[in-house]
Formats: structure tokens, C-alpha cells, sequence
């Protein structure tokens, strides 16, 4: 088995015996694109989600040990993320810079600006996906602006690439949507991209929900990296609670009476009152006895004669 091969899915998280199988029933020249397919089809899963799944202290103990994992670092890397509040973040580093290039350039300053988001709001797992040959120089049919962006997202560990080759002078390459969607979806994260993955979406139903509540498109307005306020639309959860482990139930919205102060429901009334308290909200009957029960009382108070000292 060639080592760069097999260390490449173990990256995965994939076991050294099922891959190992694979490459023995599929050849040694197999695409990855096609390995990782029989893997999912034979229901090989990662050890980072069941790692994950476990308690935080157990977690913690088992990492301290003499036992090294056999699973990278990068697939571990949740901070606070894992035992937090915030959701992982998994970003299409080529859908992103092309919309910040208008389609024309591959903008790695675009992909700086989403991860700059997110990490300003906290979040501690952010993986940029970028296909291996956008390391190459730059030719005038695929041009990059700042290239330098990538090698430094490498070195802080944000950016990961997706293989690619040649074959007899023709560029094979993997499918960088699949790792994508994968990530995300063992990570149980988020994915950001304005692509709607349809092809994935087709092939995997447990995918086909995932990527349908999961999804965060975004915009770029004057180098600013915007995503909606309310991701799943005018009726969905908003965006802090999209990317939120838990979310926070919204306050409830007093709609105002349309009846206004000629309302006679009184403390009856669903509506919103302004004109009146909330502690007590009285009916109009009970409103003009108080009233009149106040009055009456002044009047006596003045009926009443003075005595001298």
C-alpha cells in the first residue's frame, strides 16, 4: 500500500485494516475519490465522532495517557467548541474565495475574512477545504490573489488540502464537495458555502437533511464577509442560535392592539397595551370604579371640617 495513500485517510480517521481492504479489492492505482466511496458503502466510520461522543473529563484522561491516538490531531482539534456552546465550522475554501473574486479570481483574502469572522465570534474549529493544485503558481486561466494567505491558514492548522495528481499530464482530482460535507457532517458542524450540494445531497439521505439544515450561505459587501441573520429563513432559528449547541429560546413579541386606547377587552386582551401597566392590566369597568372610588374619597376629605389646634 503506498504510505501516502494510506496515511492520507488515516488523516480521516479511517482504520489502517479497512483501508488496507479497500486498496487491496480496488488496486493499488485506485483514485481516493473512489476509495472513500467503498469505505462509506462497507460502513467504515471514523474514530473522531466516538471519541467525541465521550464524556469531556474521560476525554481528557484518555489524551493524557501513554496511548497515542491514532487519529490526527486536526480531526481533534474542537477547544472549546466540543464541550462549548459554539458548533464547528467547516468552510468551501474554493466557493468562498471565487465569490469574493466575482467568479474571475481565486480570492484567498475572501477565505481570511470568513475565518477572521468566526474566530471573532469564538469559534475554535474552523477548517478551510482547498483543492492541492491551487498550491501550484498561477496560470492565466485559474488566476489567485494572494496566494501567501494559504500557506499561512496551513501552518496554523485552518487550512487543509484535498488531493490531486497527474496522470500522463492531465490533472486528476478529488472531490473536495465529499470531504466537505463528510467533515461537517461527523463534526456535526456547519457548513459555509453558497453551493446547495445537490449531487451529495442525492447520493446520501442522512447527508440530504444535514446539508438542508446546515448550510450557511453568506455575502461579501465591500470586503465584508456577511451571512444572514436568520440562515433558514424569515420563520428559522437566528444566526446565533444556527451556530449555537444550544440555542436560546427567542423573547416573546407583544403585537400592539389594533383597537388601541378604545380597547374594551381590558385585562382580557392578548394584544400589547403601552398606555397600560403589566402588572395589572384592569378592564374599562373596573378602570372608571377606581376612578370614581378615588374621586369620592377627595370629595369627602374636603367635606370634612377643619378643627383647630
Amino acid at each position: 500500500v503506498p504510505p501516502s495513500k494510506l496515511d492520507f485517510f488515516c488523516k480521516l480517521g479511517y482504520r489502517k485494516q479497512d483501508v488496507c481492504k479497500v486498496l487491496q479489492s480496488l488496486g493499488q492505482e485506485a483514485l481516493e475519490d473512489d476509495v472513500l466511496k467503498e469505505l462509506i458503502r462497507m460502513g467504515s466510520k471514523p474514530q473522531a465522532p466516538e471519541s467525541r461522543a465521550q464524556p469531556a473529563p474521560l476525554r481528557l484522561v484518555a489524551r493524557g495517557s501513554g496511548s497515542a491516538p491514532d487519529v490526527p490531531p486536526w480531526l481533534h482539534e474542537d477547544g472549546g467548541d466540543s464541550s462549548g456552546h459554539l458548533r464547528p465550522i467547516v468552510i468551501d475554501g474554493s466557493n468562498v474565495a471565487m465569490s469574493h473574486g466575482n467568479k474571475e479570481v481565486f480570492s484567498c483574502w475572501g477565505i481570511r475574512l470568513a475565518v477572521d469572522w468566526f474566530r471573532q465570534r469564538g469559534h475554535t474549529y474552523v477548517k478551510v477545504f482547498v483543492p492541492s493544485w491551487r498550491k501550484e503558481p498561477p496560470r492565466q486561466d485559474s488566476p489567485i490573489a494572494d496566494q501567501h494567505i494559504l500557506a499561512e491558514l496551513e501552518k496554523q492548522s485552518v487550512l487543509v488540502y484535498t488531493p490531486s495528481r497527474k496522470v500522463k499530464g492531465k490533472r486528476v482530482v478529488c472531490y473536495d464537495d465529499r470531504y466537505i460535507v463528510k467533515v461537517a457532517y461527523e463534526k456535526d458542524g456547519v457548513i459555509v458555502s453558497n453551493d446547495h450540494y445537490r449531487d451529495l445531497q442525492n447520493e446520501n439521505p442522512e447527508w440530504k437533511w444535514f446539508i438542508e439544515q446546515r448550510l450557511l450561505m453568506y455575502s461579501f459587501v465591500s470586503n465584508r464577509f456577511m451571512p444572514p441573520d436568520d440562515p433558514l429563513g424569515r420563520h428559522g432559528p437566528t444566526l446565533n442560535n444556527f451556530l449555537s449547541k444550544t440555542p436560546v429560546p427567542p423573547e416573546p413579541k407583544w403585537q400592539p392592539c389594533p383597537y388601541g386606547k378604545k380597547c374594551t377587552y381590558g385585562n382580557k386582551c392578548k394584544f400589547y397595551h403601552p398606555e397600560r401597566p403589566h402588572q395589572a392590566q384592569l378592564s374599562v369597568a373596573d378602570e372608571l370604579r377606581a376612578k370614581t372610588k378615588v374621586s369620592l374619597s377627595l370629595g369627602k376629605e374636603e367635606a370634612r371640617p377643619r378643627c383647630g389646634p
